[in-house]
């Protein structure tokens, strides 16, 4: 999965970070990239806090889907 923008000649920086559903608690398999210039940043941080809070696997995604 890549978070945030990789720009053409950007150093790509793989990491591992624990990412789990919010409705049912399934851990998102594989790893993350992002640009070097943006890893670690606060507004990286920030996002990546945010996006921890808020994930929904694909199956959990598509249910909300349907309901709406």
């Amino acid at each position: 999965m890549i978070f945030g923008k990789i720009e053409e000649n950007d150093i790509v920086i793989k990491f591992d970070v624990k990412i789990q559903c919010v409705n049912c608690k399934k851990q998102v398999p594989g790893g993350m990239k992002s640009s070097e210039s943006y890893f670690n940043t606060d507004e990286f941080n920030k996002e990546l806090k945010k996006f921890q809070k808020t994930y929904l696997c694909g199956v959990c995604r598509d249910k909300k889907r349907v309901n709406n």
